[in-house]
């Protein structure tokens, strides 16, 4: 049986995590074969980064030899936005998880979604595409997260929470049970919810309140 070939969208710090949890899943004797690297930046192309190739700008993906890609990009938006494309250009996507991430049985991932190490996410969730649950987030049992959200760094989820799509949990912030967050909502680093936050809403702080720019005097 042939090796899965990967190849990375996005050769960015993001996608050398990425990067790193495919080959620590290769050590466990994960089928796949990481083909490379693709990125718009002409300074980065032809470059080696982590002993891979990064092979030219994002529109040659269909000349490099591929089974599936992974949008290796962090900003929620973007990766919404290409892998929207791709899937309606026909790419298969891979969903990577790296094997010191505890999922429990019956955990729905997602197509391209990322598990980094020392994730932990719980029964009953279900884990839309193109999410990011990044180094040691926890997602407690029966969460929906929507696609394109990004659970930072070291950031927990209590039981029952919905996160809407591209939302984005910040590294270290908690929210309790059963709360929602809209759609491309950002709840800030630390911050701790406690209620709702509606979409396209900023929060920050403990309790984390809709965030209000100073205005300059």
């Amino acid at each position: 049986m042939k090796p899965e070939r990967i190849l990375l969208i996005g050769a960015g710090g993001h996608a050398q995590v990425i990067a790193d949890a495919l080959m620590a899943m290769q050590t466990t004797g994960a089928e796949i074969e990481i083909v490379g690297f693709l990125d718009d930046d002409p300074a980065l192309q032809g470059q080696m980064l982590m002993g891979l190739p990064i092979l030219g700008p994002l529109a040659v993906w269909r000349q490099i030899a591929h089974d599936a890609l992974i949008v290796a990009i962090g900003h929620n938006a973007t990766r919404a936005r290409l892998h929207r494309a791709f899937r309606a250009a026909g790419a298969r996507f891979f969903t990577a998880r790296h094997p010191q991430a505890v999922i429990a049985p019956g955990v729905s991932l997602g197509e391209g979604t990322v598990v980094m190490a020392g994730v932990v996410v719980n029964t009953g969730s279900i884990i839309g595409e193109g999410v990011i649950l990044n180094t040691g987030c926890t997602v407690d049992h029966h969460n929906r997260i929507g696609a394109f959200a990004h659970i930072a760094p070291g950031a927990h989820l209590a039981g029952e929470v919905s996160v809407g799509e591209g939302a984005l949990i910040g590294v270290g912030a908690a929210v309790i049970p059963q709360q929602r967050i809209g759609s491309w909502a950002v709840v800030g680093a630390g911050g701790v919810v406690v209620r709702e936050v509606p979409p396209e809403t900023t929060v920050v702080g403990i309790p984390a309140r809709p965030f209000a720019a100073r205005e300059e005097t």
